[in-house]
């Protein structure tokens, strides 16, 4: 270690802390966290190894300093997210102010924004100037991905957040003993936070909230935020880098799940999907009867021949609104039973955490992200503030806490990755599931063309359709052509790519009545297992392979003990095709505005196009299964 910077870590550590970090042989890492402390001049540095003793040190802080308070409940504590009022809170992605640094000259292409490297840095780093002055700088290591494995990417995170170095602790797997592993190598991600000043526990600059990732140094400044989507760096921040790591080596980082389908005799075939926000993914990977390998973000790459998947992540931070016994029963239970669960933005009324749609009456007052609750009351605009925080009341649990998680969570070399799921919220177009005809076809026709519809708790008006391929759109650190592109080479590479499917639990009649339960899902997935292993046949339709009836019959007796009617069959999977033509014009529009876009993307809706209208012609603007089969 360098003089200089063991000169500005002996001053603000204790023998311990600087102990554990000399056993590191990083020069980059030193470096790092002495301009960190310079720059914030914390009044104590505490560096952390993964023993279980620093782990309860940083949770018994995270009480100490009120960010988090104790439930009833042993292990389980709340965090509330700054709230003035529906104009001015800490309880969502700020995307206005989350920029890519970049050199003088460059960009990402529409929709991605980006700030010149000198400048941003410049308001950056005076933001952080002597922001932790009084405060604890938390040092925590990290390993996204499993340990001592191609797919590792070790990181570190500096916060003067207990409650994100305790959020971390839960979702994600140690790193010091990877770091101390691998040595003096310098590519590692970074992340630098603050909360900033708080009042009441919650950050109180909010209008000098800013989040800056520098891709040249792999490193995410964060600075006036709590909201974990903007201060717990690991989780989206990190998959922005991670994109553009993929990007250089070759590789696919995405925000997908990880599962295993149980199939016939006692198979099991794993799948990974790509949802946007409350389209059914967590629901999905947690489906009763299979295997979860993680909810929310993977690693995919390809390993003699075939792709292979892993989570990156060690544990789940879920939306909580409509967890109940009925629909999600064993997350239901690990909420009430857990042995460590943070909460955040919920209703708490005597020790106990409450939320919308938890299947109980909720009471009629309590504590929540405003302060003290009670039915009625309104904020400053006069909005109604409801009991939990709609789209951020949220649990932190560790997978561990899950009697369906597989065996293989930790596999260094991945699970091998036989089909990939898209699925968005659509009330008029998509059926339930559909088999894309080749790896070309699913990327372009259910990936890049991936439109998911807005709900009213979300976005304040619903039904609104939002582009957002691969639902990653959001996160994108390269261009969306290329990164498009890179899809694209992924499985071509491959003799036998896994096969992609696309799902729609949210189509409705024309009464606005769904036309699909929410427990069919788990027939949709046994189906697609089946398909990929050739055990059921598909009909060929314009806009893919659509199951048959006779096995949709079978598999809604055998997964559900139900009846499927021939009706059924016909109001889910009869295509509408001039929605389906609306939807290419919509989508070509969108990839059009994005400047080098592979001719092929275009190529394959031009074909799909052409055999709508060709149905179109021949049957009307309705083509009913059974004109596939010949009825």
């Amino acid at each position: 270690m360098k003089n200089s910077d063991l000169n500005s870590l002996s001053a603000v550590m204790d023998k311990s802390s600087l102990e554990k970090l000399q056993a590191l042989h990083n020069p980059d890492l030193h470096k790092f966290i002495a301009e960190a402390v310079r720059l914030c001049c914390p009044d104590r540095v505490l560096v952390c190894d993964d023993s279980a003793e620093d782990r309860e040190l940083i949770r018994q802080l995270a009480l100490q300093l009120e960010e988090e308070t104790a439930l009833v409940q042993p292990g389980h504590t709340v965090h509330f997210d700054a709230f003035k009022d529906c104009r001015l809170h800490d309880q969502s992605r700020d995307k206005a102010h989350t920029r890519y640094l970049l050199p003088h000259g460059q960009n990402l292409g529409p929709g991605i924004a980006t700030l010149e490297r000198e400048a941003g840095l410049g308001e950056i780093k005076e933001l952080l100037r002597g922001i932790m002055t009084g405060k604890v700088m938390l040092v925590r290591f990290y390993c996204l991905g499993p340990a001592h494995s191609p797919f590792s990417i070790p990181c570190v995170q500096i916060t003067d957040s207990a409650y994100v170095a305790h959020s971390e602790d839960l979702l994600f797997r140690t790193g010091y003993a990877e770091f101390k592993r691998l040595g003096a190598f310098n590519r590692f991600f970074r992340m630098l936070h603050s909360a900033g000043r708080l009042e009441h526990h919650v950050c109180a600059d909010l209008v000098r909230r800013r989040i800056y990732i520098d891709l040249q140094e792999d490193l995410v400044y964060s600075v006036n935020t709590q909201y974990a989507g903007n201060s717990v760096g690991l989780k989206k921040l990190a998959l922005r880098l991670a994109i553009r790591k993929a990007d250089q080596e070759g590789w696919l980082a995405e925000h997908m799940f990880v599962m295993g389908v149980h199939g016939p005799h006692g198979r099991k075939t794993w799948f990974t999907g790509a949802y946007p926000s409350a389209c059914g993914k967590t629901s999905t990977a947690m489906l009763v009867g299979e295997s979860l390998v993680g909810d929310d973000l993977a690693y995919l790459r390809t390993c003699e021949g075939e792709v292979r998947a892993v989570n990156v992540e060690r544990g789940m931070f879920g939306i909580i609104e409509n967890v109940n016994p009925t629909d999600d029963p064993e997350l239901y239970r690990v909420l009430h039973e857990g042995r460590e669960v943070i909460f955040s933005n919920v209703l708490v009324h005597e020790g106990r955490p409450y939320w919308l749609g938890m299947g109980e009456p909720l009471p009629h007052n309590g504590l929540n992200y405003a302060g003290t609750w009670c039915e009625g009351k309104v904020d400053s605009c006069g909005q109604a503030i409801a009991p939990s925080y709609r789209g951020n009341a949220r649990f932190a649990v560790s997978l561990d806490e899950l009697r369906n998680l597989d065996a293989r969570v930790d596999d260094p070399a991945g699970v091998p990755l036989a089909g990939i799921i898209y699925g968005g919220r659509d009330r008029e177009t998509s059926v339930p599931v559909l088999e894309s005809y080749d790896w070309v076809h699913g990327v372009v026709t259910m990936g890049a063309c991936l439109e998911s519809e807005t709900t009213a708790a979300a976005m304040g008006a619903e039904g609104v359709r939002a582009f957002n391929p691969m639902a990653n759109l959001d996160f994108l650190s390269i261009p969306l052509a290329h990164y498009l592109r890179n899809h694209l080479a992924f499985g071509c590479a491959l003799s036998r790519p896994p096969r992609i499917f696309s799902t729609n639990y949210w189509l409705r009649n024309a009464e606005g009545a769904f036309l699909n339960a929410k427990h069919d899902k788990a027939v949709w997935l046994k189906w697609m297992e089946r398909r990929i292993h050739g055990d059921v046949d598909a009909l060929d339709g314009p806009t893919g392979r659509l199951p048959r009836y006779e096995d949709l019959k079978a598999l809604f007796t055998e997964v559900l003990d139900c009846p499927y009617t021939r009706d059924d069959y016909r109001q889910q999977f009869g295509l509408k095709i001039p929605q389906e033509l609306a939807r290419i014009e919509r989508v070509e529009t969108c990839l059009h505005q994005a400047a080098g876009m592979p001719a092929v993307i275009f190529d394959m809706l031009n074909g799909q196009r052409r055999r709508l209208h060709w149905w179109q012609q021949r049957v009307g603007d309705l083509l009913l299964p059974g004109e596939l089969e010949g009825d």
